[in-house]
């Protein structure tokens, strides 16, 4: 009976948690099959809340103790509803320098909430593409890695800038 009043109690919480989340204004999550292909593009499509306010983009993941590398770089695309593409290689610190996982979590599991353009405005009306795709590479070897172990989850989120 304990252990079930412990489970309402972390569910009640999550939901209050989430549910005061009022900076939100787009967060998905996409899962990765069990190695995140070189070749694999994770998509989302948006549609801007408006033309005039700001916004703070982020790409969120998650990840596991397989991930065995301190840095992930991602190939980062914006696709504008008028077609124009900007597209940026992105590099982020995964581990400290004594290996230890970056991120929130207990487990094995971590999440971690990345930027990756602040203060954007959408001034085109339509619909926008993200596509994410890893661009990582070992010390020394020219071809990447072909199959990216540990990423589980790939999001993106939109914020609304705290005042």
């Amino acid at each position: 009976m304990r252990q079930n009043n412990i489970w309402l109690f972390f569910l009640i919480f999550s939901f209050v948690l989430v549910s005061c989340d009022s900076n939100r204004v787009f967060d998905t999550y996409k899962s990765i099959p069990e190695k995140w292909h070189k070749d694999f593009v994770v998509s989302f499509k948006i549609t801007p809340p408006d033309s005039t306010n700001a916004y703070n983009l982020f790409v969120n993941l998650r990840n596991t103790n397989a991930y065995k590398y301190n840095n992930l770089f991602l190939i980062v695309e914006m696709v504008f509803p008028n077609g124009k593409t900007i597209k940026d290689t992105l590099e982020y610190k995964m581990a400290d320098p004594s290996g230890k996982l970056l991120g929130t979590g207990y487990t094995d599991f971590k999440e971690n909430k990345l930027w990756y353009k602040e203060q954007v405005v959408f001034q085109e009306n339509g619909e926008y593409i993200i596509n994410i795709q890893q661009a990582m590479r070992e010390n020394g070897k020219v071809n990447g890695v072909i199959e990216l172990e540990g990423i589980t989850d790939i999001g993106f989120r939109i914020e609304k800038l705290q005042h």
